[in-house]
């Protein structure tokens, strides 16, 4: 009877053991993407018609960090070259794989009823009203960094450093001007579109920032899963 015991709870070990191994490879199966907050829509729409692919949204220095320290994504697509180079240069990508697949807008949102505003210090601080200008964090969120540049190569960065309200990343910009809590914000063209409680106000001019470049590449432990998905973003399909 002892025996019988000793060899069930033998049995009950060792299919535990199988049952582990084979889930954690099929977890491991499933492509795991890292992306900025400002493509949720159209990645979320090509995740929908593909296989265990799961999204993870954030600020594209939030996501490089976690990266960096060994958050196990599969793929990552970045609103920001430099921190693309900064995972290569770091070991956590596979250099071949990185390529440019969208580019963007930087604009100016006020609330619905805005209207359309120079780009000029007079004309913004009269919009603001003594209120805050909604920003992404100026030094990690690329729509902060871009608009640090646009704001500076313009002559208003001093006139607005002090009324900046930084945030972790474009969506969350996007939100506080959505729900009244900043006259204004500065986002992507494209984040203008989810929401009907915002209005496009002003558009800075593309020499005043860097050029916006949207980079996808496969992280250095990626599955063989990743691949099809980074193809398909490439492909007709996904640049649709």
């Amino acid at each position: 009877m002892c025996r019988v015991d000793q060899d069930s709870r033998r049995m009950f070990r060792h299919v535990l053991f199988l049952i582990c191994v084979l889930w954690g490879q099929a977890a491991r199966a499933e492509v795991l993407v890292f992306a900025a907050a400002s493509l949720k829509e159209p990645i979320d729409q090509l995740a929908a018609d593909m296989d265990d692919v799961t999204v993870t949204y954030g600020g594209s220095g939030i996501l490089a960090r976690q990266i960096s320290l060994g958050a196990p994504a599969d793929v990552v697509l970045l609103a920001n070259d430099e921190w693309m180079a900064l995972l290569a240069d770091g070991g956590h990508l596979q250099p071949s794989t990185v390529v440019d697949f969208a580019s963007n807008r930087l604009v100016m949102v006020g609330d619905s009823g805005a209207h359309d505003l120079p780009l000029n210090s007079s004309a913004i601080e009269k919009a603001l009203g003594g209120g805050r200008l909604a920003v992404g964090l100026t030094e990690a969120v690329p729509s902060g960094v871009y608009a640090k540049s646009a704001l500076q190569s313009l002559g208003l960065w001093d006139g607005l450093e002090s009324q900046l309200a930084e945030v972790d990343n474009v969506r969350a910009a996007l939100a506080l001007v959505v729900r009244g809590q900043a006259p204004l914000g500065i986002v992507f063209q494209t984040d203008v579109r989810i929401s009907g409680a915002v209005r496009q106000v002003a558009v800075f001019p593309a020499q005043s920032h860097p050029k916006i470049r949207y980079q996808a590449a496969l992280t250095a432990n990626a599955t063989s899963e990743a691949v099809n998905f980074l193809a398909r973003l490439s492909g007709p399909e996904g640049q649709s």
